[in-house]
């Protein structure tokens, strides 16, 4: 099968800017595995939509079980140029989530996407945010800097948009300590906000790089409360990603030709009796979500979230807001609500 992408000239160069970006971070996270880990660099997965017809993509898994717990850099294009009913026309979008082995190693998530219309309109998604299991004030410090240098005329804009997204209200607290995210960018010029979202992908790549280096270098004694931090953060991290994020619910909604890739930001092990002790929290009918989500786990305390896990997982996500479609509008937001579902219908 081949990968037939967008012959649109605006998303042919975010496509090609995306793929860069992932082979740029990929590099520098190999670069890590031969200094801190086994030295074992990542692999290339491949997925198609509707056999390459509507493009795919390819995803980075890390491999190298000392350092990380969970790796993936992925990148994707969805076209549907030959289907004049739809509203979209491509989709094109990076997005990498690493979880590090070692607790006292913050996690990332990053997100750079750029959505064309068939009306020839396009704006760009841009988002950063800080992860850590266990808190250090001097790594949330030297993010948020770095975000506010590199970012001084939308800073504040995204930060705030930022805050509002990761906020989980049923636990009372967010996932993360520094966000940023822009939702439907767009100046006016495509070359200026595509030179826009290189800069910044790749200034989010080097500061974290640098961030996990000094992290990996000194903080290499861990024990098993640390360990049980890090467990119960990756389950909050697991709550959100599958009861709020709309870039997880909608990739499972348009399709299911890539649930794992989908699904790559989730951890390693999960702890089911903490998700259990959420449910009370939870109005309606989102607890009945977080149940069927429980209900997908192997009956264990600390559940290894593996490949059959998240196909069960995607299906109780599916399955809940096929019942409950109202259930979409309590998902997170910034100020804008991307209509992303939409789009592809």
């Amino acid at each position: 099968m081949e990968r037939i992408y967008s012959k649109t000239a605006e998303s042919e160069a975010a496509i090609a800017l995306m793929e860069n970006l992932q082979l740029y971070f990929v590099n520098r996270l190999n670069g890590l595995s031969q200094i801190f880990g086994a030295n074992v660099p990542f692999e290339a997965v491949e997925w198609f939509r509707d056999e390459g017809r509507h493009g795919g993509g390819m995803r980075y898994e890390g491999r190298d079980e000392r350092l990380f717990n969970r790796a993936s850099v992925n990148v994707s294009q969805v076209h549907y140029e030959d289907m004049p009913q739809k509203k979209l026309d491509a989709a094109s979008a990076i997005s990498t989530i690493i979880h590090p082995r070692n607790p006292h190693v913050p996690s990332i998530h990053m997100h750079i996407s750029y959505t064309r219309m068939k009306d020839g309109n396009g704006y760009w998604r841009i988002m950063a945010d800080l992860n850590p299991s266990i808190f250090y004030e001097e790594d949330q410090h030297r993010f948020i800097e770095h975000l506010n240098f590199i970012t001084p005329d939308l800073f504040d804009k995204g930060a705030e948009q930022g805050d509002r997204y990761f906020r989980i209200p049923a636990l009372g607290r967010h996932r993360g300590v520094a966000h940023f995210y822009l939702e439907h960018y767009n100046s006016g010029d495509f070359g200026t906000d595509y030179g826009f979202a290189k800069y910044f992908a790749e200034q989010v790549i080097d500061v974290y790089v640098s961030i996990i280096s000094d992290a990996l270098a000194k903080r290499t004694e861990v024990s098993e409360e640390d360990v049980a931090e890090q467990l119960a953060y990756h389950t909050l991290y697991f709550f959100q990603v599958l009861t709020l994020d709309r870039g997880t619910t909608s990739g499972l909604l348009i399709h299911d030709q890539n649930d794992v890739g989908i699904m790559g930001s989730i951890p390693e092990f999960v702890d089911r009796t903490l998700l259990q002790s959420w449910l009370p929290k939870m109005t309606a009918p989102q607890d009945a979500l977080l149940q069927a989500l429980i209900d997908a786990l192997p009956d264990e305390e600390i559940v290894l979230v593996d490949e059959p896990v998240k196909a069960r997982l995607a299906a109780a996500v599916r399955a809940h807001y096929k019942a409950h479609p109202e259930a979409l509008s309590m998902q997170a937001d910034s100020v804008v609500v991307p209509p992303t579902v939409e789009n592809h219908r």
